[in-house]
């Protein structure tokens, strides 16, 4: 690396690290005014309440940063401009992509750690963060233990597995539900398509009911409606819906492949797995936008200036992208275009600003 490209990383890393410490200031300070109502009806015990906000650090700074690494671009590309510092390394037939060069390197390692994160750390923190909030803060029912694609809840002498839950309608598919005795010794098997929410209980439907005398079966019958006295909650389960968010890519394509071969619809969950790869990458189309905004404000850029066009262009692409995201989950799109179709348009609109550009 020459001096030169040091001297603009070395701005450039201050100015970054400044810049996400104080987004994820003040993104914990937002969220701690907005939940301390709900953790004080809760009752909540001070260490959990900051651990949970600890462990919510790594999705705060995995969502800021895109937005960081445009401001942090402008700002310091406007800083050398002001100072006059650009005309200089010009004046020395240094080109503008060896002045930008560092800039895009650093943005495009942001965009490699934040696709590792959303992979090996926030799913993780994700479900730790879940497990305080709901248990520790709350003090739900701590017996509940979920994944999206296998459900497990054991109450008294029942254990519940479930392949999947339905939100909108309240249903859990492809249920196995065991009755134990107190030494957890089997009596029946229930095997049921599906469990329908009613407001106050369960009811399996097209159930094959199995009983068992001293490990075998004794009995086999098939019944349409089954009530079944399970405390599981509808509303413990309609919060995991949202798990999706949390996973990453290779864990979400696998979970949509189990959803078509099992013959449900995985269009919404295709568009939010490869918006988990193109996400990352927004790092390194903010810091391709932020590099001619701020080279054609020359010398008037400035600190003011530089946070000004970051928070419009950074609100601009989030409100753009989630728009395609939701076409794309809803099947207008394809799930691919709509994930990728923000890079895409900010993308070009950089090109276009480069090449129209007076060097």
């Amino acid at each position: 690396m020459t001096l030169l490209s040091r001297y603009i990383t070395s701005i450039y890393l201050k100015i970054l690290a400044l810049t996400v410490s104080s987004f994820t200031a003040i993104y914990l300070i937002i969220d701690f005014l907005e939940k301390l109502r709900r953790f004080s009806r809760a009752q909540g015990e001070t260490h959990y309440i900051v651990i949970y906000f600890l462990y919510k650090v790594p999705a705060i700074i995995n969502q800021i940063m895109p937005l960081a690494v445009l401001m942090s671009t402008l700002l310091t590309l406007g800083i050398l401009s002001r100072s006059s510092e650009i005309i200089a390394m010009q004046s020395c037939g240094i080109s503008l992509k060896r002045i930008a060069k560092p800039l895009l390197v650093i943005a495009f390692v942001l965009s490699l750690f934040t696709f590792f994160s959303n992979e090996a750390i926030i799913p993780t923190t994700s479900q730790q963060l879940k497990y305080v909030d709901e248990v520790l803060i709350q003090g739900k029912n701590p017996s509940t233990f979920f994944r999206l694609n296998n459900i497990w809840f054991r109450d008294k002498n029942y254990i519940l597995q479930a392949r999947l839950f339905v939100p909108t309608t309240w249903t859990l598919k492809g249920i196995t539900l065991w009755q134990t005795t107190e030494g957890m010794q089997p009596l029946k098997r229930l095997e049921a398509e599906e469990g329908v929410w009613n407001g106050q209980s369960w009811t399996l439907q097209n159930v094959v009911e199995k009983s068992f005398s001293n490990g075998t079966v004794t009995e086999t019958r098939k019944i349409s409606l089954l009530p079944v006295p399970l405390q599981l909650k509808v509303n413990d389960l309609k919060v995991w819906d949202k798990n999706a968010d949390d996973m990453g890519f290779f864990k979400l394509k696998r979970y949509t492949e189990k959803l078509r071969k099992a013959g449900y619809d995985a269009t919404r969950y295709q568009a939010q797995m490869y918006s988990k790869v193109s996400m990352p990458f927004a790092c390194l189309i903010m810091a391709f936008v932020g590099i001619p905004f701020s080279l054609r404000s020359g010398r008037s850029s400035g600190v003011a200036l530089g946070i000004g066009l970051s928070i419009g262009i950074g609100f601009a692409y989030f409100v753009i992208n989630a728009i395609l995201i939701s076409l794309g989950g809803t099947g207008v799109l394809p799930p691919l275009v709509a994930a990728w179709a923000a890079n895409f348009i900010f993308a070009l609109s950089a090109i276009w600003m480069t090449l129209t550009m007076h060097h």
